[in-house]
């Protein structure tokens, strides 16, 4: 009896339980997107709208350098104390003579610094790697820091015979082996985040990136898989020690810091920047100060899209200590990002130091020691 007793208290105290637990609403759904609630978390703010050091930005895109109003550009720069900003869209040739002319005109050509671009689309020509390389002269000669490679320079771009022009394609070698004689970097973006040629589904982190700009979901192999392009990227910074490489976006390794160190310890000549990526060292803030502290001299200050009050999230992640703050773009990344609080020496190599070791040419006064 006593057993019986006991069962049937449990059945009484599952049913009186089930009885009062609210049936689940199947009618509530919601899209993704529309999921953005404001934090109920009190932690404290710090709103940073001026770098603590003044720093270089060594990407950035400047289309019309050639008349835009300088002056202007320079007063947003002052109000970031940003102490340079680097025009990777230098295009090269005449067009970049009348972006250095322009600068000259201003008398900035301490505050703003150009990269040149090649044409790869002519490859097939006999004489092609000769006259880029004449052209890279010509236009150093006239003022250029610096090299810039676009992704469709590896992605997109195809020889006469509709094959992809690979970025580690022999008949380039002439043009890195140039650089390296000339003294200039080469700042390289290659492929995208590995995301993009992933399944586009509940697995996909750039699932909301994808729906709405459906033009950057790439299939498995188009125009190749993602480790192929970087693989080609890589090969051509053991192949040419001699020239400096600046991997644009962290080599799209942000997300895998140990994997970065791995390669930052293979490849002395490879450099990174940080643009477009602080969203990813955002999210980690342990781990990704502990790469900064043994890769400080390696690392880069870099926003890639000029929106002067975006920066402002690059200072709150680098600088302060602030917790569960958003990055500007949801669609870049849901989650919340954390500061790093980097020491004062680590943040001058990262604003200014690093850069201003890699880049020749005449340097402001803005920077201390």
């Amino acid at each position: 009896m006593r057993g019986i007793t006991t069962v049937l208290f449990f059945l009484l105290v599952v049913s009186l339980l089930n009885a009062q637990r609210t049936p689940i609403d199947s009618s509530l759904k919601m899209d993704f997107e529309l999921y953005d609630p404001p934090t109920t978390l009190v932690v404290p703010e710090t709103t940073v709208t001026k770098a603590k050091f003044p720093f270089v930005d060594c990407h950035s895109h400047h289309w019309r350098m050639a008349t835009q109003d300088l002056d202007k550009l320079i007063r947003e720069m002052d109000t970031l104390n940003m102490g340079m900003i680097v025009n990777l869209s230098g295009r090269g040739g005449p067009a970049l003579a009348a972006m250095m002319d322009n600068v000259k005109k201003y008398g900035y050509e301490d505050r703003i610094l150009i990269f040149t671009n090649i044409e790869l689309r002519s490859i097939d020509e006999p004489d092609w790697a000769e006259n880029t390389v004449k052209q890279l002269e010509f236009d150093v000669e006239k003022g250029a820091r610096g090299l810039k490679i676009y992704k469709s320079q590896g992605m997109t771009n195809k020889d006469k015979a509709g094959n992809r022009i690979k970025i580690n394609d022999p008949r380039i070698a002439p043009v890195w082996e140039a650089c390296g004689r000339l003294g200039i970097p080469v700042i390289i973006h290659s492929a995208d985040p590995k995301s993009f040629w992933d399944p586009h589904d509940e697995n996909n982190e750039r699932w909301l990136e994808l729906k709405l700009r459906p033009g950057r979901k790439r299939s498995a192999d188009n125009p190749a898989s993602w480790e192929t392009i970087i693989g080609e990227q890589h090969s051509i910074f053991r192949k040419h020690k001699n020239t400096t490489f600046i991997n644009a976006h962290m080599g799209w390794f942000a997300n895998d810091l140990q994997t970065l160190g791995k390669l930052l310890d293979e490849l002395p000549n490879m450099y990174v920047g940080i643009g477009a990526v602080i969203a990813e060292l955002g999210r980690q803030p342990r781990n990704a100060r502990k790469f900064f502290e043994k890769y400080q001299d390696r690392v880069l200050f870099a926003k890639d899209a000029y929106n002067p009050e975006e920066y402002h999230t690059y200072f709150r992640v680098l600088e302060t200590d602030d917790e569960y703050f958003p990055y500007y773009k949801k669609y870049h990344a849901f989650w919340k990002m954390y500061g790093l609080d980097l020491s004062d020496e680590i943040l001058k190599k990262l604003y200014y130091k690093n850069a201003l070791k890699l880049i020749p040419g005449k340097k402001t006064t803005l920077f201390p020691e």
